[in-house]
């Protein structure tokens, strides 16, 4: 994995989705549950830390949730410094329900980045929680991002998606376009001053 040539004056944002947990493996909305990896996860989490064992980043962020924490240790960065605002979108009522479930309960079309979830966090097409989330992280690793220093983060699925659409300047709704498996490498950087993505969903092994 290697980053765009003629970026060489400005960093990247390396995000890595968590590995499997047994909700994941089943496609239940898994929040804030904190759920370890299972042996497929570890694995895997391994495999993704084999495409990152050349790179060198001045800063590594975690996820304080277990599977995250256990991906960015399996992947060789145990020292990754947890950041709350890497956790996984809040699904409030719907934690731990799969999409059919949600729309059988409600006897009509759902999808996380237009509905939300009750109790839970919104897309928010301009200011919602989780955009302002993404908005915030961002802004803290930009200067450095400018600077030419590379951020490696572990984070989870949707936020990572949410994160991703911030970063194009479509809000966290945008993350709808971004399909993400588990323990996926994925790549941010920049084209001529612009935010673009470098590289997509990479996973060695599939």
């Amino acid at each position: 994995m290697t980053s765009a040539a003629n970026n060489e004056l400005q960093g990247t944002l390396v995000l890595v989705r968590h590995g499997e947990t047994e909700w994941s493996k089943s496609g239940r909305h898994t929040g804030l549950t904190d759920l370890p990896l299972t042996e497929t996860g570890i694995y895997k989490s391994q495999l993704a830390g084999s495409l990152l064992a050349t790179r060198r980043f001045d800063l590594v962020l975690t996820s304080p949730l277990r599977r995250a924490v256990e991906t960015a240790r399996h992947a060789g960065f145990p020292g990754a410094e947890p950041d709350e605002r890497l956790h996984e979108w809040d699904y409030g009522a719907y934690e731990g329900l799969t999409t059919p479930e949600i729309i059988a309960q409600l006897g009509h079309p759902w999808s996380i980045w237009d509905d939300g979830a009750p109790a839970g966090e919104t897309p928010g097409e301009r200011v919602g929680e989780v955009t302002a989330r993404a908005e915030s992280l961002l802004g803290s690793i930009r200067p450095r991002l400018e600077r030419g220093e590379h951020v490696l983060m572990f984070s989870h699925a949707h936020f990572i998606r949410a994160l991703t659409g911030t970063w194009l300047g479509l809000t966290a709704a945008g993350g709808r376009y971004f399909w993400l498996g588990t323990s996926a490498v994925n790549e941010l950087g920049y084209e001529h001053g612009r935010p673009v993505v470098l590289e997509w969903n990479h996973v060695r092994g599939r």
